[in-house]
C-alpha cells in the first residue's frame, strides 16, 4: 500500500468515518481522478500533498464526496416504509395525542430519496395526520449530494426506481425529460449538513431516526460512539432505523436489537412496545 494512501485513509476515515480498506485503492483513485486532473496533479500523492496544506477547504469537501457512497433510490427496501405507516406511527401518533407533534430525522440521507419517501408516506396516511405537526429533518455529510437533495429534480432512472407511476403524478411534475418533487412535500424537509461524526447532542429529541446503510462503511469503533450519540438524541419511546445488513457488532446500553437483528430500538417504558421486524 502506497503511503500517499494510507495518508488519505485516515483522512477520510477522520472527516467522515469511510473506512477505506487496502484493496480500495483502485477505487479511490478513479472516484479522485478528475479532481486531480482539475488541479494538476500527477499522482494521489500531490494531490495529498495539496489537501494537507489545508489552504483549499472546497477541495477537501470534494474529496469528501468522490468517496462517500451516495447509492440509494425511493422507498429502499419497501419494509421500513410499509412499518412506518401500519405501525409505527400510528403507535407513536396514540402517545403523542396531547402534543400532536412529531419529529423524524433522516440521516445520510444522500441525494435525497429517502426522507422524500418518509414526507410521501406521510402524505398518504392523510386525514390521519390532519392537524398534527411533523417535522422531518434530513442531513448529509456530502454538500453535493445535499445540492440534489434540496432541488428535488431526478432523472427518469432515478425516479422509476422504487416509485410506483402512481405515486410520480401524485407527488412530482415532469419537464424535459426530468421529474421534480412538489414544492408541498419538499416545504415539510429541512436539509442540513451534518458529520455523524460530529457532536449532534444538541438536537432535541427524535421520535425516528433512520439511520440506513451508512454505519457499514465505518470502523468499529466509531460505529459503537455513533449508534451511542444516536441512542441518545431518540426519545425514550422512539426507534432507530437501520439497514437490514447492518448489526451493532457489541451490544450498545440501550440498544435492543430485534429478533433478526435487521433494524434497532430503543427499549420502550410503555406496556406495549414498538416492535420492528427486518426485511
Amino acid at each position: 500500500m502506497s503511503l500517499a494512501f494510507e495518508r488519505l485513509r485516515r483522512l477520510i476515515g477522520s472527516l467522515a468515518g469511510i473506512s477505506l480498506g487496502p484493496d480500495k485503492l483502485y477505487m479511490a483513485q478513479s472516484r479522485l481522478e478528475p479532481i486531480m486532473r482539475a488541479h494538476g496533479c500527477r499522482g494521489l500523492s500531490e494531490l495529498m500533498r495539496l489537501i494537507e496544506r489545508r489552504e483549499d477547504e472546497a477541495l477537501l469537501q470534494r474529496v469528501v464526496d468522490a468517496l462517500t457512497n451516495n447509492e440509494t433510490s425511493f422507498f429502499r427496501d419497501r419494509v421500513p416504509f410499509q412499518r412506518l405507516k401500519r405501525d409505527w406511527l400510528p403507535e407513536l401518533m396514540a402517545r403523542r395525542a396531547e402534543t400532536r407533534r412529531l419529529r423524524i430525522w433522516s440521516a445520510a440521507c444522500s441525494t435525497g430519496q429517502e426522507p422524500y419517501s418518509i414526507a410521501m408516506a406521510l402524505a398518504e396516511m392523510g386525514e390521519a395526520l390532519a392537524g398534527w405537526s411533523v417535522e422531518i429533518l434530513a442531513t448529509d455529510v456530502s454538500e453535493t449530494a445535499l445540492t440534489t437533495a434540496r432541488r428535488g429534480v431526478y432523472s427518469q432512472f432515478e425516479a422509476q426506481r422504487g416509485l410506483s407511476i402512481g405515486r410520480l403524478l401524485a407527488h412530482f411534475d415532469q419537464k424535459d425529460g426530468l421529474w421534480r418533487i412538489r414544492d408541498e412535500l419538499r416545504a415539510n424537509i429541512a436539509f442540513r449538513k451534518l458529520n455523524l461524526l460530529d457532536d449532534f447532542s444538541g438536537e432535541a429529541p427524535f421520535d425516528i431516526v433512520f439511520c440506513r446503510n451508512v454505519l457499514i462503511y465505518f470502523e468499529p469503533a466509531v460505529k459503537s460512539r455513533v449508534l451511542t450519540r444516536l441512542r441518545d438524541i431518540a426519545a425514550d419511546d422512539g426507534c432507530l432505523v437501520l439497514g437490514a445488513a447492518e448489526t451493532i457488532g457489541a451490544r450498545i446500553g440501550g440498544l435492543t436489537p430485534a429478533s433478526d437483528a435487521a433494524w434497532l430500538l430503543l427499549p420502550r417504558p410503555s406496556p406495549r412496545p414498538l416492535a420492528a421486524i427486518g426485511a
